[in-house]
């Protein structure tokens, strides 16, 4: 797993979006588990995974791991739990196309809180993938959006800040190993979800995909993610998340035939033309320095 460790932070980053990606088509696929049994089962084998890669990682000295990431790391786990449970919230009340446009103003979160608590200077370049970026998001759901429930919409927004809470955490603590903090929001969400499900059996079908969802997806994704946040700046971490809003109505269209409209795939362009031009910076300061 301390390969990991040597893959360059924004590769990382980018790799976690592409495997969040994939969350759509698995939700689509479900045959009768409800949103809450879904957020249960997926949050179940999310925390496997995690006990999985601490115990390979720490052996011995696991639970040292969480005495190491601290009060930071107790507090981000339970904020990023809760926006676990935004995300479900949200797909019950308010439109997908206005939950997952709200997700994505993760970059807006991520730059100024990047700014005003880690003092994180946003370059030319970064602002103006920024700007293309979100304007390929509205094209992709310009015609989506609607005005909704207003709770739902207002819930929706704990996700993306949320996860900035957790990109701003890994940022200042470097040095500090913050996946104990995933686990902690795995047991927040599972226990959310079974709360509020009420009851959690269902098919062995979707208790696969469930643990697809879960392991591979979900934990994975977030895996990476925090692993490549740390060398990451927070404006760029949403930059080259956003990608996986281009990724996600791909993989639909190639499993289960959902085709796009072309103006999705016109903002899937822009906001692929934003990523491709972090990258491109990144490579061309790093050539510039050698």
């Amino acid at each position: 797993m301390n390969i990991l460790f040597k893959v360059p932070g924004f590769i990382l980053v980018f790799l976690g979006a592409i495997t969040l990606s994939f969350g759509g088509l698995i939700v689509k696929s479900f045959e009768g588990a409800n949103l809450w049994q879904i957020l249960f089962w997926r949050s179940v084998f999310f925390c496997f995974v995690i006990i999985i890669f601490l115990s390979i990682t720490y052996k011995r000295q696991f639970f040292k791991a969480f005495i190491n990431s601290g009060l930071p790391g107790l507090i981000g786990g339970i904020i990023l739990g809760c926006g676990f449970f935004s995300y479900v919230f949200a797909m019950y009340n308010t439109t997908v196309a206005n939950a997952n446009f709200i997700i994505q103003t993760q970059t807006l979160f991520l730059a100024i809180f990047g700014y005003l608590f880690l003092k994180e200077i946003i370059s030319k370049i970064t602002l103006v993938s920024i700007i293309l970026a979100i304007s390929g998001i509205i094209l992709m759901l310009g015609d989506s959006l609607t005005s909704g429930q207003m709770m739902g919409n207002v819930i929706a927004f704990i996700m993306p800040i949320s996860f900035a809470v957790l990109i701003i955490i890994v940022r200042k603590y470097p040095s500090v190993d913050m996946i104990p903090l995933q686990l902690i929001a795995g047991v927040v969400a599972m226990i959310i979800g079974y709360v509020v499900a009420g009851r959690v059996d269902i098919s062995l079908h979707d208790i696969f995909l469930g643990f697809l969802a879960g392991f591979f997806q979900v934990g994975f994704g977030f895996i990476f993610i925090t692993i490549g946040a740390r060398t990451t700046p927070s404006a760029v971490v949403g930059i080259i998340m956003m990608s996986e809003a281009i990724f996600g109505p791909l993989w639909a269209w190639i499993f289960i035939n959902e085709q796009p409209p072309l103006i999705v795939l016109i903002g899937g362009s822009i906001v692929l033309f934003a990523v491709l031009l972090q990258f491109g910076s990144k490579f061309f300061i790093k050539k510039e320095v050698n």
